[in-house]
């Protein structure tokens, strides 16, 4: 599909983007024409915002830029140019109680990591798990016992289902709110940790409102983050639960489509 016209250049001042399954592409890379797009909308002073379940320091790496603002964890830690915006931890009991449940699942195939806000921690130390984990955590350390993690703030506990999410683990974590953020993965965090709400803690600090903000979302941790921007965007790859929060239609990760996307409705290069 082409990406969407309209008829006047919208006031856009900040631009939400999610990463797996929207900007990054079929191997999980951002797209090379990103980046002098990026240029374009910093000299037309807009700001792009990562929105992703993956940590601060591994959004940091990937995009180099301090200038940017940082929505991670899913929403439970927001920073730019190593400040915090906004920070929403888990209650240490539940992450405890969350890392036992996974435990006694011993007729699923699960792997837990806790998320602190100075690192990552798991327990699990086999290849297979340490590949699904490695990319979303720069910061990750090997501990005897998850649920000991008591000197560090948690952000979130991810459990990573070599089956499927939704039907495996999901089900399992539903007393803790559980999110199903992927095919493999579930989220546990803080009831108000939520994509839309660390977008909205964005707005208000930098005086934007929903009607300049642009946003791009594929699975059910967009949700909120679509439901806060005026000018919202479903991949064309995305949940169909999705695409009935967004105005508009994008086209799939795997055809660039939010580049192609941001490029077509603001009128650049």
């Amino acid at each position: 599909m082409e990406p969407p016209v309209f008829d006047t250049v919208p006031d856009i001042r900040l631009i939400a983007v999610d990463m797996d399954g929207s900007l990054l592409d079929e191997h999980k890379q951002i797209p090379a024409d990103f980046w002098p797009l990026l240029d374009q909308l910093d000299r037309r002073g807009i700001l792009l915002c990562p929105a992703s379940g993956r940590a601060y320091p591994t959004l940091r790496r990937q995009f180099g830029r301090d200038e940017l603002v940082y929505i991670a964890e899913n929403g439970a830690h927001v920073v730019q140019h190593d400040e915090v915006i906004s920070v929403d931890p888990l209650d240490l009991a539940t992450a405890r109680k969350v890392v036992e449940t996974v435990r006694a699942a011993d007729h699923l195939d699960l792997g837990t990591v806790v998320c602190g806000l100075r690192s990552a921690y798991v327990e699990r130390t086999d290849d297979p798990f340490l590949d699904q984990v490695r990319p979303y955590y720069a910061n990750l350390r090997v501990l005897d016992d998850l649920a000991a993690v008591d000197d560090d703030e948690v952000l979130k506990v991810a459990v990573y289902d070599f089956g499927s999410a939704a039907t495996g683990v999901g089900p399992l974590l539903e007393p803790f709110d559980a999110l199903v953020s992927g095919t493999h993965w579930v989220d546990v965090m803080s009831p108000t940790a939520d994509k839309g709400h660390a977008l909205r803690a964005v707005q208000d600090a930098r005086g934007i409102i929903p009607e300049q903000t642009m946003a791009f979302g594929d699975y059910f941790n967009d949700i909120g983050l679509l439901d806060a921007a005026h000018w919202s965007f479903a991949m064309d790859n995305a949940h169909p639960d999705v695409r009935a929060h967004a105005r508009f239609v994008a086209p799939a990760n795997t055809a660039n489509g939010v580049v192609r996307t941001i490029t077509s409705v603001l009128g650049l290069q």
